[in-house]
């Protein structure tokens, strides 16, 4: 969209397939036949199997609005999807932008055609629940990302809901809300939650869950002969040890090697997931992992919290800049459940991954008074306001 990447860039050269002797085949799968072990193709070749890795990956969440399918009512999930956008703010050159979900794809996107053309859009934001980014953050930390959207102009409406979308010839020209309101629009970006892709499992008779195909640690479907992984699978949830959904890279990157490595002979077992992702909103960069207070209380913990205020580098260089942590832990067992950051520095906000590595390592408040993180004054706090020890020490005090 900012024209720092091209689709090629961000997609693998058939070269690369085959200097490792792969065939790659472009082409839709119509049908799995599991008795006689056969991939049928839309052009009708057909291709003997051993073994099947499925991964369909995910499709966009529709909702049945009226006016869903007028012109200037997008979705990006794909590439082709980016290229669509860009195809269409060059033709219709939009100026009012409705934005229905405030997930981080659409605060991203937001956020980057604002730089790319200061003050020149109309940003509105319909969120259906109380705060933006509600799968990362908890209310009070959403509450700091809103009010920075609005100091940089956006429109956000919170705990509304789009019930219509208007158009005329065809063409999008605003959306209704619940309460009657009518918002201008050239164009509005639709991203709601994406849904596994089944179609194909589904004729293949797999045994499926809540959020997609069952898979047991090895990825493995109800068909031994059968893997699946990505975005299309169910996942394992690692701190509450049930189904969740997700549609992230993350987990679909390293499900797709842990299937070639046990496809290969070896026996890893997949983790589950803590569903850690990051963001970059223009000079805020959030990210979170495990589970939210709130989030973590509904599935019956007992937390306890603690909000840390941080900072880049040590407070006598130049160019400090401030970051938010906060840690959730399970009052019952002590154990790191969550965390979630918000900072002005893009080195900070990777702290996510090593509170990813505690959770994962099942490190309990006490442990965590102890961690050792590497300081220097220019690209770290004092070791002395370290913020993991230091929500750690809080929560231990909590404890008694």
């Amino acid at each position: 969209m900012a024209g720092l990447a091209t689709v090629d860039s961000i997609t693998n050269p058939d070269a690369m397939f085959e200097n490792a002797c792969i065939i790659n085949i472009i082409e839709e799968v119509t049908q799995v036949d599991t008795k006689k072990k056969m991939v049928v193709l839309l052009n009708g070749t057909t291709i003997d199997y051993d073994k099947v890795i499925l991964g369909t990956g995910s499709v966009p969440v529709i909702p049945p609005i009226e006016g869903i399918d007028l012109k200037g009512v997008l979705s990006l999930r794909t590439a082709v999807d980016a290229e669509n956008i860009k195809r269409f703010m060059e033709e219709k050159k939009p100026k009012n932008l409705v934005f229905i979900g405030a997930g981080f794809i659409n605060l991203e996107l937001g956020a980057l055609l604002s730089e790319m053309k200061p003050d020149y859009y109309n940003m509105t934001v319909i969120e259906f629940l109380d705060y933006p980014l509600p799968l990362m953050l908890d209310p009070e930390l959403a509450a700091k990302i809103e009010t920075y959207l609005v100091e940089k102009g956006f429109n956000m409406m919170m705990a509304s809901k789009a019930t219509k979308i208007l158009g005329s010839d065809g063409l999008v020209t605003g959306v209704e809300i619940e309460t009657g309101e009518t918002i201008d629009a050239d164009m509005v970006m639709l991203s709601v939650g994406a849904r596994p892709n089944l179609e194909l499992a589904k004729d293949m008779n797999l045994e499926l869950g809540k959020f997609g195909i069952k898979v047991n640690k090895y990825l493995e479907t109800s068909n031994p002969d059968i893997i699946a992984a990505g975005d299309c699978v169910e996942k394992i949830h690692f701190v509450t040890k049930k189904p969740s959904p997700s549609q992230l890279r993350g987990p679909a990157v390293i499900q797709g090697r842990l299937a070639a490595k046990n496809l290969a002979g070896y026996k890893i077992e997949f983790p589950g997931i803590l569903n850690n992702s990051a963001v970059r909103i223009f000079d805020k960069y959030i990210a979170a992992t495990g589970l939210r207070d709130e989030q973590a209380q509904e599935k019956g913990f007992e937390t306890i919290s603690t909000t840390v205020n941080s900072r880049s580098k040590h407070g006598m260089i130049p160019g400090v800049k401030p970051w938010t942590l906060k840690l959730v832990f399970d009052k019952k067992t002590q154990r790191l459940i969550g965390g979630q950051i918000i900072s002005d520095s893009d080195a900070a906000v990777k702290e996510i991954d090593t509170i990813n590595a505690l959770i994962l390592g099942e490190k309990i408040i006490p442990e965590l008074t102890t961690l050792m993180c590497a300081g220097n004054p220019d690209c770290s706090s004092e070791p002395s306001l370290e913020p993991i020890t230091i929500a750690a020490e809080q929560a231990l005090q909590k404890l008694k």
